[in-house]
């Protein structure tokens, strides 16, 4: 760890790992600000089992965000800090309760503190979720790459593999496949799909998020282990496919129509994963969702979309 960071952590008033118990399981989760009394940030993170670009080995490492809000970084059951096996037993649903019990936790900690949410990608489904059960303490969110419904299996992916390089096997092994018995290597074929032959999760013309330096940073972290840092992509989701048999019957349409805060989903415009198209069809019968899309942009948060998300979060939280 560098002398930088270092003087960071010190130089924050709060930068605490602490154990709570969510969903039933203990659970480290790092909280960390450069003042006690500025408003709080939950990041829900994407995958599932996914802990990027914030996770609780990142003590230090974003000084722009913690010098303006206490973060709250989670690393969800199954994945870094906390992996653990994710068999077929476990529900979105258990993982919302998760999320209720997180805000609940850190609501009880800081009392006069305002909460905000930040998510991406399979962490919107839990923001979203999560305010059908907690109504009064979240007071805004910002979103990106936001889950509604037809999660990969739908024409907008068959159009843009068809336009692609993709082999006619693979493409009719695609569309044929069967959600209800959806199989790993199914759930592979498809996603490494998009990724190899089209913009959908990256978009190259776009400047990429500098992931080689949270890379450093969690290898470097005063709280990450090795085994933690290898449970960023290799964990307790490995197998589990019960999970993605609920994302891929998930509509949250409704769920998205009846919230009643500031709610901004910021979307790249070559997302084809969760769909950009259908995110802007929402928000335009909402009257608290905005959608802001992001040229050259996927899936995949780039900068442009990481300093979208920040502006935003001031938006939202300062007024400014």
């Amino acid at each position: 760890m560098n002398k930088k960071r270092k003087e960071i952590i010190a130089n924050n008033e709060i930068s605490e790992i602490y154990t709570l118990n969510l969903g039933g399981y203990n659970q480290k989760v790092l909280v960390e600000g450069k003042k006690k009394e500025l408003p709080i940030v939950i990041f829900l993170h994407g995958g599932p089992g996914t802990p990027i670009p914030f996770s609780v080995g990142c003590r230090g490492l974003f000084p722009q965000f913690t010098d303006k809000f206490i973060m709250v970084y989670w690393d969800q059951l199954g994945c870094g800090i906390n992996n653990y096996v994710i068999d077929e037993q476990f529900t979105i649903e258990k993982f919302v309760d998760m999320t209720k019990d997180l805000i609940c936790e850190i609501k009880r900690m800081f009392p006069e503190n305002s909460i905000y949410i930040f998510a991406t990608s399979w962490g919107s489904i839990l923001s979203a979720k999560v305010l059908e059960k907690i109504t009064d303490t979240i007071k805004g969110v910002v979103v990106c790459g936001q889950i509604i419904k037809e999660v990969f299996f739908n024409e907008e992916v068959y159009e843009a593999l068809q336009k692609s390089k993709l082999p006619d096997s693979k493409l009719s092994t695609i569309k044929s496949a069967d959600i209800d018995k959806i199989t790993p290597k199914e759930l592979q074929l498809v996603s490494s799909s998009i990724r190899k032959y089209t913009s959908g999760y990256e978009n190259k013309n776009g400047e990429a998020t500098p992931m080689g330096a949270v890379i450093w940073g969690l290898l470097t972290s005063p709280d990450y282990k090795f085994k933690d840092f290898k449970a960023v992509m290799m964990n307790g989701y490995l197998n589990n496919v019960s999970l993605w048999k609920e994302i891929l019957k998930i509509d949250l349409s409704s769920t998205l129509k009846n919230i009643k805060i500031p709610y901004t989903i910021i979307q790249g415009d070559t997302d084809i994963v969760a769909s950009t198209k259908t995110v802007q069809a929402v928000a335009e019968e909402s009257t608290y969702l905005k959608c802001k899309v992001v040229n050259n942009s996927g899936h995949y948060p780039n900068k442009e979309v990481m300093d979208m998300v920040y502006e935003e979060l001031i938006a939202q939280i300062y007024g400014q």
